[in-house]
């Protein structure tokens, strides 16, 4: 018998491990039809699932996907995809400055990247460059506006992490040309946060009734 997938949000572990999955790969191969992307939901909504599944999918993991809708749909090509996920970053420590540069600083050494760039934004548009020497890329962020909403009773640092978010975020616009695919979630609706005014062609698909 299959297992009942709680508190499970790694899609390989999910389908390797034999849970239960509602197959929702129509809709997903809908979306990436598409190319950039926002959509907000509250905590436990399964949008780190989400991701971890667009991520196999753009990672061409078609053994992942046997028996489910998208398995013969599409080509599987393997493309770059540059995995951002803010809840697993240490910034009450650290500040939010530097546990993003930490984790830029550990996906370019796992792609044996290295920076000539000293800020986030510099560095954040160097992996897209050079991740785009093989295959246009695919950006994934999961919980963009936890840094944020952690400091909802600390005005002052949620507003210094939003204009630290809103300077990161601007990396990704002008790198068009390089881009697959664009996916953004987190729990509050962008418009009220104001970090993606530079970021002006993310499609909102929070209260979309396709999706």
């Amino acid at each position: 018998m299959k297992k009942l997938p709680i508190g499970i949000q790694d899609f390989r572990k999910l389908r390797e491990d034999n849970y239960i999955y509602v197959d929702k790969t129509e809709l997903l191969f809908q979306l990436i039809q598409g190319s950039c992307y926002f959509l907000s939901r509250p905590r436990r909504f399964g949008k780190s699932l989400l991701i971890s599944t667009l991520k196999e999918i753009f990672s061409g993991s078609r053994e992942l996907f046997d028996g489910l809708w998208i398995q013969d749909k599409i080509d599987w090509k393997p493309h770059q995809v540059l995995h951002i996920d803010f809840s697993r970053m240490d910034y009450s420590t650290l500040g939010l400055k530097t546990a993003i540069n930490e984790h830029l600083e550990m996906i370019a050494k796992k792609r044996g990247i290295l920076f000539q760039s000293s800020s986030n934004k510099g560095k954040f548009q160097e992996l897209i460059v050079n991740l785009f020497k093989t295959e246009k890329v695919v950006i994934l962020i999961d919980e963009y506006d936890k840094p944020i909403i952690d400091y909802l009773t600390d005005i002052k640092q949620a507003n210094e992490n939003r204009e630290i978010l809103k300077n990161f975020y601007s990396a990704i616009k002008p790198l068009d040309e390089y881009l697959k695919f664009v996916f953004i979630t987190g729990v509050s609706k962008f418009s009220k946060i104001s970090v993606f005014s530079d970021l002006n062609n993310l499609n909102d698909i929070t209260i979309s009734s396709k999706f």
